[in-house]
């Protein structure tokens, strides 16, 4: 998984690139995030281990019904470990940048952690 990990670190889609421009080196409120990080059988788009959150970047392939169907599975294996997890569109990344870090922001607040 290392490997796949590092491939997917290095081919990031214009959307994942530009979400950790803001998440990396903690300048999200103090909090750090891992990219492609992970958890059992799972590579996780961006997480905050002190969160226990988990930020999902959708393209185009998510729409498909196998993929969905799959997505699911994943998400509830998470969920069952503990871990909070937010999906969000390439496009939404792109169109609502400020309204998506808002959406972070507030679930990291819900998790009941402040600023650090």
């Amino acid at each position: 998984m290392k490997e796949k990990r590092s491939e997917l670190r290095k081919n990031m889609s214009p959307p994942e690139a530009r979400l950790w421009v803001e998440l990396s080196n903690k300048k999200l409120n103090g909090y750090k995030f891992r990219r492609q990080h992970s958890i059992g059988n799972y590579i996780v788009d961006f997480y905050c281990p002190k969160a226990k959150l988990i930020v999902e970047i959708d393209g185009k392939t998510h729409l498909d019904p196998s993929t969905e169907h799959n997505d699911f599975v994943r998400d509830e294996y998470l969920k069952n470990l503990g871990y909070r997890i937010l999906r969000f569109d390439n496009k939404d990344i792109l169109n609502q940048f400020p309204y998506i870090i808002v959406e972070i922001e507030n679930a990291l607040l819900e998790n009941g952690y402040s600023q650090q």
